[in-house]
């Protein structure tokens, strides 16, 4: 077989043997695997092989007597293999950059995390034989560092949160890597239409409840990925839902939606670690929120000593920002008398917190006294007394 080159004059006109247009024939005839699509196949088979797995937690219901005709909910996400929401992120983040084409066998994966991301990132780096470094602040918890070396991943620490940013990029570069920016990617890498992700697996758990279709879902802000995704499956699905996002001390997002200013920073880290952020991430939709509090640092600590106790096990900070943001919510539903059902998410456990929000010595080194809030809390989930 013969062709014809069009770009040379129709009197010089030559002919070349099919085959040598082929760089490397006997490569690709020998079946040569030259861009990687045999490890690519076996990494999303890993990948859906642990959604499979793990992907329904948990719906979990306490009884509070003080809130008659309001049933409460908890998304248990911490029973994940690595423990927390961030696990169903981990995951999509990778499938995101594999397909993408941006992860390879052997690429180098960089993250810019607080810690909970991190770990999952470690474990499915480990899953992949894929080496993983993690830029956290210095500040972060013993316990989420500790998980992910044991993973097989790496530190590399910044004294500032705000520089966790820049030093990510920086690595990955430095390696050859690849950025898997959980603070971009969050809202882009989730199927927010479905595919078993978190906001459908609340919706379908919740059939056959009493109130099924839940008349808030309380959300701490986060990366905005989990808020923009399940924002937007409630207006897929035209439910009646509405979505209320509780942020912290220390955090921009509050700022941004109450001013519409997305270039608000905070000069400051969060003490609570995994939602409040420094700046405006990219995931963080205020469009699909229907209303958003900022809550007390003492708060949401308070929140997550009685809700531990409440479950008989350890919850984190971030599930205590959400408690104490559906309590305000529910306190909002019995003010006007309206009843339903409220939804919110244990996010990870309590054990990654042992030496900081469990430790008598660090809250008081941190100027957080509980008891006031503890006080208001308990009150309100047995009593009804709205204090809040």
């Amino acid at each position: 077989m013969t062709i014809h080159r069009p770009s040379q004059p129709h009197h010089m006109t030559e002919t070349l043997p099919f085959a040598d247009l082929c760089l490397d024939c006997s490569a690709l005839l020998s079946g040569a695997d030259l861009t990687g699509p045999a490890w690519t196949k076996e990494a999303i088979a890993l990948l859906t092989g642990d959604a499979r797995r793990s992907a329904d937690t948990h719906l979990v219901k306490p009884n509070f007597p003080g809130l008659p005709g309001i049933d409460i909910y908890f998304k248990d996400e911490s029973t994940h293999p690595t423990g927390s929401l961030k696990h169903r992120l981990a995951r999509s983040l990778f499938l995101y950059g594999i397909c993408n084409g941006a992860i390879r066998q052997g690429t180098t994966l960089v993250e810019a995390s607080s810690g909970s991301t991190a770990v999952s990132e470690a474990y499915f780096a480990q899953f992949l034989k894929l080496p993983f470094i993690a830029v956290m602040p210095r500040s972060t918890s013993p316990e989420k560092i500790a998980a992910i070396q044991r993973f097989g991943g790496r530190c590399a620490f910044v004294e500032r949160a705000a520089d966790i940013y820049d030093e990510a990029i920086r690595i990955a570069a430095e390696t050859g890597g690849y950025y898997l920016d959980q603070f971009t990617f969050a809202e882009r890498a989730t199927d927010w239409r479905g595919n078993n992700n978190i906001a459908e697996s609340i919706f379908d758990q919740m059939q056959g409840e009493v109130h099924p279709v839940p008349a808030w879902v309380v959300m701490s802000a986060g990366t905005g990925g989990t808020s923009a995704t399940i924002g937007r499956y409630i207006r897929y699905r035209g439910l009646d839902t509405r979505l209320c996002v509780v942020d912290v001390e220390h955090s921009a997002f509050y700022d941004a939606y109450r001013t519409g200013n997305r270039d608000v920073t905070c000069s400051r880290g969060s003490r609570i670690e995994g939602i409040g952020r420094p700046r405006v991430e990219p995931s963080f939709l205020p469009a699909v929120i229907d209303h958003m509090i900022k809550v007390p640092d003492a708060a949401s600590i308070a929140a997550m000593h009685v809700l531990s106790e409440r479950l008989f096990r350890r919850v984190g900070g971030s599930t205590g920002t959400n408690f104490f943001g559906l309590c305000w919510i529910a306190a909002c539903m019995m003010r006007t008398g309206e009843t339903g059902s409220l939804v919110t998410l244990i996010c990870d456990s309590g054990d990654r917190y042992a030496s900081t929000y469990y430790d008598p010595g660090w809250l008081k080194a941190n100027g957080i006294d509980l008891d006031p809030y503890r006080q208001r809390i308990e009150a309100f989930i047995d009593r009804g007394v709205d204090g809040l």
